[in-house]
């Protein structure tokens, strides 16, 4: 998956942007997941300086963006949760 996503990426900054491409291609928003023991919703995805992608999740009128690296995934995953962790793999 980490060379379908980074297959023309010359370096670290295009590779991750690869990534965050196919995230946003696959993976199913919004969802449910909990952070620190509260429940919220990821509306969506973006990618921060310095080429971090993070999750923009929202409870009541409140948005947090948490770093993908720390979201902590529901025990039922969205469909295309793998290539979080393919991100999470490629970013060790």
């Amino acid at each position: 998956m980490i060379a379908e996503a980074t297959v023309d990426c010359y370096n670290d900054s295009e590779q991750s942007g690869g990534l965050f491409n196919m995230m946003e291609e696959n993976l199913v928003l919004p969802f449910k997941t909990s952070v620190l023991g509260v429940d919220v919703i990821v509306e969506k995805l973006d990618i921060s300086p310095p080429d971090e992608i993070v999750a923009v999740c929202r409870r009541d009128r409140h948005r947090v963006r948490i770093p993908i690296l720390d979201l902590p995934l529901p025990q039922k995953r969205p469909a295309g949760a793998e290539w979080i962790e393919a991100y999470r793999h490629w970013s060790r």
